[in-house]
């Protein structure tokens, strides 16, 4: 087991390193989600009025907003290598194409949390937001855990698309999901049809684990469900883009 293990932890370090190396992401990619957080909560009494309950939506739609963002660009660093040929690299390596992957996905998912971390961090130190010490834990690890679909969406439209046609999918359902699903405007707000939409969306079912946390609930069983459905949906669509892409590689 180890010796399966081995190869796969030596190429999430690499990734990592390259990722965190990129001043694009650690600034635009942190930076993003906690901008808006100030602005929605901080600038003309915020879209709740500055309320204490609004800083805490506030709060955790846009940390779960970040995870969705990171966990896309994730995508956008496959496309990028396999256009410079590092799949072909790869191929001639020690690890196996299921390794590869899985690589992949655990290094896009640790870029998703110091994202969630700052921005929680910014609600505690800017808007005085107040959770107890396993309530602060268990938003992290579920908005971490929960957004783990993105991820591999992400590496789906990496494996399958261009670069340029990567980047502009990734941004367009970055923006279309986070405000379908509710991460930036209350879905309370929306129209009766567009709320009934939303709540399918995963990234609403994302929010909906941090915000039931916040409440002190347990997320409900349907929410948990249909992040698994969207996480296999997306997990089949990227076995296929990454096969395609390593024939064609």
């Amino acid at each position: 087991m180890s010796a399966q293990i081995a190869p796969v932890y030596q190429y999430v370090g690499l990734e990592l390193r390259r990722t965190f190396r990129d001043t694009g992401f650690v600034v635009f990619g942190i930076g993003t989600p906690v901008l808006m957080y100030l602005m929605f909560t901080n600038v003309g009494g915020g879209v709740g009025g500055g309320s204490s309950e609004w800083a805490v939506t506030a709060m955790v739609g846009l940390a779960a907003y970040g995870a969705l963002s990171a966990g896309l660009t994730a995508g956008t660093a496959v496309a990028e290598d396999k256009a410079a040929g590092w799949l072909r690299q790869l191929r001639i390596t020690p690890l196996t194409a299921a390794q590869a992957v899985a690589g992949r996905t655990v290094t896009g998912s640790l870029m998703v949390l110091p994202t969630v971390l700052v921005v929680l961090l910014t609600g505690a130190i800017v808007n005085d937001v107040r959770l107890e010490p396993g309530q602060w834990v268990a938003l992290t690890l579920l908005l971490w855990i929960g957004s783990l679909p993105f991820t591999v969406l992400g590496l789906a439209n990496g494996y399958a698309l261009s670069t340029q046609t990567t980047n502009v999918v990734n941004v367009v359902t970055n923006l279309v999901l986070a405000f379908v699903g509710g991460l930036w405007f209350p879905v309370a707000e929306f129209p009766g049809w567009l709320a009934a939409v939303a709540r399918w969306t995963p990234a609403h079912r994302l929010g909906e684990l941090g915000w039931a946390t916040t409440r002190g609930d347990v997320p409900g069983p349907d929410t948990v469900l249909v992040l698994v459905a969207w996480l296999v949906l997306f997990g089949a669509y990227a076995g296929h883009a990454y096969r395609r892409a390593s024939r064609s590689a």
